[in-house]
């Protein structure tokens, strides 16, 4: 599969990138609200970053007590059911009496049903498509990801500044009913893609089996720190430029758009296994200049230019599948997206911790050169399994 055109062919793929395109716009507006709503109240860049990557904390979290329920799970009645429970949770977000305890409450609350949520849908997408469709159709809703949070962002400023947070929360519930519809309606329903109920001891031996390759465990480090390292970059728009956060928001989805476009549809495959450390390398190298306190134009060129590494991410991606067995395939996509999500969560939430201490412009390039050591470190025990792996070949050593 090589087209566009025959991936929105595909029966059930275009009912799934429209409900995952108004998730993702839902998303991208409600946290931006939310984190401008708490900085409002708080002046605090830590409780900001966290407000509006706080679900992505519980990602772990989830993923070792419910992601057995990735492919044990109808997907339909699964996917339709998380949407409605990210609507109901944002109305909640919307109420002007609300404390902020409770408010990082429904956040932790959020982030354990997204941990499922993730291995259901890209499961999903895997089962769908044929093997040599899957790149192809990550990528579009990767691309799908920028497009919406472009739009997100540039939106959720406008409704914030013309209105205010809390509508832009009650729009964001009504885009997640909205989903929910779309998915109840346009998806037939398909049996578990795996046997036996959902439960913890399933989800223990699933992690497990899928920890024990060391090619693997590479792989999903590789997706899940320095890409979540440079989130924390992001999670500083707000602070960093408070009048300007929607248009670095816009600009970072943008780039990672073209990422998307540029690795999944015109790099040719042989050529993409080797792309997947120079885009991470790409993905922090502009941050490091947010040392000198760039003003918003320059900012956001440079936010821009950073994103494009993200599509590195799709290289991983295709790694692993190529290491999981097919029967485990929702499962591990559902570990990569809750391992990156809960990675995201924490660096937005040490980021927040440097920039209260110092600025959030130090606090940008602190994260950009941890995250340049780490895929330098990942590089360099990758390339030491390759080599053991060919002694081991050739009966040396």
């Amino acid at each position: 599969m090589r087209s566009y055109r025959q991936l929105f062919r595909t029966p059930e793929f275009t009912p799934l990138f429209l409900a995952s395109s108004a998730n993702v716009l839902a998303q991208t507006i409600s946290g931006l609200a939310l984190g401008t709503l708490v900085f409002r109240a708080t002046e605090s860049p830590l409780l900001s970053a966290v407000s509006m990557f706080g679900p992505s904390l519980a990602q772990m979290l989830g993923a070792t007590f419910l992601l057995s329920g990735a492919d044990r799970l109808p997907p339909r009645s699964a996917l339709t059911g998380i949407s409605l429970v990210f609507a109901a949770a944002t109305a909640v977000l919307a109420l002007p009496a609300l404390p902020l305890w409770a408010v990082f409450a429904v956040i932790l609350g959020q982030g354990l049903v997204a941990s499922l949520g993730g291995g259901v849908r890209w499961g999903l997408v895997n089962e769908i498509l044929s093997k040599d469709g899957f790149m192809l159709g990550r990528s579009v809703f990767n691309m799908m990801a920028g497009i919406a949070q472009i739009v997100g962002y540039a939106t959720g400023g406008l409704l914030v500044a013309v209105l205010s947070p809390r509508l832009s929360l009650l729009l964001s519930a009504a885009l997640y009913v909205a989903a929910a519809a779309v998915l109840r309606l346009g998806l037939t329903p398909r049996p578990p893609r795996a046997q036996g109920r959902p439960s913890v001891a399933a989800t223990w031996r699933s992690n497990a089996l899928l920890w024990s390759s060391r090619p693997r465990r590479l792989v999903f480090l590789a997706l899940w720190i320095p890409n979540g390292l440079v989130v924390g970059c992001e999670s500083l728009y707000v602070s960093y430029a408070p009048d300007a956060a929607g248009t670095l928001f816009a600009c970072a989805a943008l780039g990672m758009f073209v990422g998307d476009v540029t690795v999944g549809r015109l790099v040719p495959p042989r050529l993409r296994p080797r792309l997947g450390i120079p885009l991470l390398a790409l993905l922090a190298v502009p941050y490091v200049f947010f040392a000198l306190r760039p003003g918003v134009p320059v900012a956001a060129v440079a936010v821009a230019v950073a994103s494009v590494g993200f599509g590195a991410s799709l290289v991983q991606q295709e790694r692993l599948m190529a290491l999981t067995p097919d029967e485990l395939s929702g499962h591990a996509l559902g570990l990569h997206g809750a391992g990156m999500l809960t990675m995201q969560g924490v660096s937005a939430a040490l980021a927040g911790s440097v920039a209260q201490l110092t600025s959030p412009a130090t606090a940008m390039t602190v994260m950009a050169v941890a995250s340049l050591a780490v895929t330098l470190s990942l590089t360099v025990a990758s390339l030491r399994h390759a080599e053991e792996g060919g002694l081991v070949a050739t009966g040396r050593g």
